[in-house]
């Protein structure tokens, strides 16, 4: 695993941690182009009301807005959990070169779990993944909120 990968995917996790902590399910996404972080958010589904408030989407849609072009061709999402199809989506509309993931996700995985998305060859673009970057981490985040909730 490069240095990189585990130093952003570790920034991921912090925005995750911060999802915990206001009682959002904790998933934290990073947008990195050019070596440079453009773009960070956690999920924010109850705050905002709104089914589409994922972690991921609302940093593309912060890196979209910094970089002032929809295409994010030059750019890396990092995030602790393996997108759901709504993001997996989301990401091969934005061009993104690469999506590096932490945990995997069995029940709504769309980057390999239930179905890869991102690497279909029926789409327009497909995006490299790396999957498992901190994984262990990025599953205990997800595990203790969900502990605690029961």
């Amino acid at each position: 695993m490069s240095d990189q990968h585990e130093r952003f995917m570790r920034q991921a996790l912090d925005q995750a941690r911060r999802a915990a902590a206001v009682g959002e399910v904790p998933v934290g996404a990073v947008v990195v182009c050019d070596g440079m972080p453009v773009a960070a958010a956690h999920n924010r589904r109850e705050i905002d009301q709104d089914p589409t408030a994922h972690a991921e989407l609302i940093a593309i849609r912060a890196a979209a807005a910094k970089l002032g072009a929809w295409r994010l061709t030059d750019c890396t999402l990092y995030v602790t959990l393996e997108p759901c199809a709504m993001c997996a989506g989301a990401v091969v509309l934005a061009r993104m070169v690469r999506l590096v993931y932490g945990a995997t996700d069995p029940k709504a995985g769309a980057c390999g779990s239930l179905m890869d998305i991102v690497r279909d060859d029926r789409l327009n673009h497909r995006v490299e993944v790396v999957a498992g970057v901190l994984a262990d981490e990025c599953a205990a985040v997800i595990k203790e909120f969900f502990a605690a909730r029961r």
